[in-house]
């Protein structure tokens, strides 16, 4: 069994920052991509930032230069530090992984539960 687990989101005025976890745990034999996801009430859940096996990293135009994301290979856990926060930052954030369990076996993506992040202006 496989569990994805955030920590980190709260509430913030505009401008601050928050650094969101996401812990990876189980019988796990790789994790190849890593990515974060987010999705604001009414819209659909969309991702803005990803992270390959090597570190090699991705993000969507209204974070970049804001947000960074990062990973821990020994601890299979992913990082995203966010800065200069804004009220259009408020969502829902999902971590992602795409995770093999054996050397044999296929990988699939497995999600976190979500974690609420809250700006206000």
């Amino acid at each position: 069994q496989v569990r994805l687990v955030e920590s980190g989101g709260g509430w913030v005025q505009a401008g601050g920052s928050l650094r969101l976890s996401c812990a990876a745990s189980g019988s796990i034999f790789a994790i190849n991509d890593m990515g974060w996801y987010r999705q604001a009430a009414g819209k659909q859940r969309d991702m803005f930032a990803s992270i390959t096996s090597v570190g090699t990293t991705t993000y969507a135009g209204s974070v970049k230069g804001r947000f960074t994301i990062s990973r821990d290979n020994a601890k299979n856990t992913m990082y995203l530090q966010m800065n200069s926060l804004k009220p259009e930052d408020t969502a829902v954030y999902y971590c992602t992984a795409d995770i093999a369990l054996g050397w044999r076996n296929p990988s699939r993506d497995y999600w976190g539960q979500g974690t609420q992040v809250t700006v206000s202006s």
